[in-house]
């Protein structure tokens, strides 16, 4: 194998970097403002992209929905919490952390984002392979 085919299956943790973030605009302007995780996602990016100092054309235009937040484990935390319950909101507590935008949200609204970003990640990695399977030799 010659060493230009070796740097191009290993490559740069730059590049690595901006195919994810490229992704993840694509896959979250895909799915434009409807989801909350979306427009947490394309927040994220446009504030990394204003910290290192480029311009970023507004590709998406913000919209402002009425705050949703509500603080779930609340109500739970006045009774004795059973062991269940406990481990209901460690895990929701760790989904919130997985789902952008997820620390905002109730969880009703956490789960329904939570299903729409595995759908949106799934076929985000079906078209990549498909991609991948095309450029390979």
């Amino acid at each position: 194998m010659n060493p230009r085919h070796l740097s191009s299956l290993n490559p740069s943790s730059s590049l690595k970097s901006r195919v994810k973030v490229a992704a993840d605009k694509s896959l979250a302007c895909a799915v434009g403002s409807r989801r909350a995780w979306s427009r947490a996602m394309l927040c994220k990016i446009r504030r990394r992209a204003l910290r290192r100092g480029r311009k970023q054309r507004p590709s998406v235009r913000r919209i402002i929905v009425g705050n949703q937040t509500t603080n779930w484990g609340y109500c739970l935390k006045k009774k004795k919490m059973s062991d269940d319950q406990e481990v209901g909101i460690d895990q929701a507590s760790k989904l919130r952390k997985l789902v952008p935008g997820g620390e905002a949200m109730d969880l009703c609204s956490l789960l329904d984002e939570a299903a729409h970003y595995i759908k949106c990640l799934n076929t985000q990695v079906q078209v990549m392979r498909r991609i991948a399977n095309f450029y390979s030799p």
